[in-house]
């Protein structure tokens, strides 16, 4: 879509988009993706954490709408809901953690416009993750923190992801 074209959320919903893009305040934005290493992790990502479903009660969806507010969505990377298994297709209540990992061509202002955006909305943990440095930070409103032990993690429920395990499977 043309820069300056304002489209309405109604037409956002009912036209489809590959790979799916976000829309903000009527504009659709294009999500960085697509190269091997952004693709590995986020599977990695997805694995580990559906071996965790059935002990921790979570569930994990890769490029899953979120609807942040009236007239904003989202498409994390991955992102983790706990509980009972979301009906909604386009989800309207925060999920419990939100994953982006970075690409090369992703912008430190618009990855902090999305955080802000979802933790705004009430999501308790966003987790950005760099393939390519094999570091990561957690975000919650309480502030941002880069990861120094290694585990990404959160609390009520506790959810412990091993970065080791995720950037270099073969370590299970």
């Amino acid at each position: 879509m043309r820069a300056g074209t304002l489209i309405s959320v109604g037409e956002y919903l009912h036209s489809s988009y590959h790979p799916d893009r976000e829309f903000i305040d009527g504009s659709i934005l294009e999500r960085c993706l697509g190269e091997r290493d952004h693709s590995e992790l986020q599977g990695e990502f997805i694995v580990y954490l559906a071996r965790l479903r059935r002990k921790l009660g979570i569930h994990a969806y890769p490029e899953q709408r979120v609807q942040v507010s009236a007239t904003r969505f989202r498409v994390p990377d991955v992102c983790i809901v706990v509980g009972l298994k979301p009906t909604e297709q386009i989800f309207t209540k925060p999920p419990f953690v939100c994953i982006e990992i970075l690409s090369k061509d992703d912008r430190l202002s618009e990855m902090q416009q999305r955080i802000d955006d979802y933790l705004r909305f009430g999501v308790p943990y966003c987790w950005v993750v760099d393939p390519r440095e094999h570091r990561a930070w957690v975000y919650t409103s309480e502030g941002c923190r880069e990861v120094a032990d290694g585990l990404l993690r959160t609390e009520n429920p506790e959810i412990v992801v091993p970065l080791a395990e995720v950037f270099d499977p073969s370590t299970e």
